[in-house]
């Protein structure tokens, strides 16, 4: 029994031991991966290319933009044609009915 006691005693103060030391140390200083040049290259190119398709998308949607103002502007100018051209009708019909009488 009392070796028992014993064993136990010293597998908890190793495992204690074990724990300091752990805790106590420096920590491992995580490096990050070397790159190489070519792959650094790649990468600048990737995002340039990234970059170069953002602006033409940006072109895009102002060029877009524009259309749909332009066609606004025109579908404002048949809108007024169709008004006066309504008014000049009616008017003309009317002038048509006072002849008439």
């Amino acid at each position: 029994m009392l070796n028992q006691f014993t064993v136990k005693q010293a597998i908890t103060i190793t495992s204690i031991v074990l724990l300091l030391n752990g805790c106590a140390s420096d920590p491992v200083p995580v490096t990050a991966p070397i790159l190489s040049g070519e792959q650094m290259l790649n990468e600048s190119q990737g995002i340039a290319n990234l970059g170069d398709r953002w602006k033409k998308g940006k072109q895009m949607v102002e060029r877009g933009n524009i259309l749909v103002r332009e066609g606004q502007n025109k579908i404002d100018e048949g809108n007024r044609m169709i008004e006066e051209g309504e008014k000049i009708k009616s008017e003309s019909e009317e002038g048509y009915k006072n002849i008439k009488k």
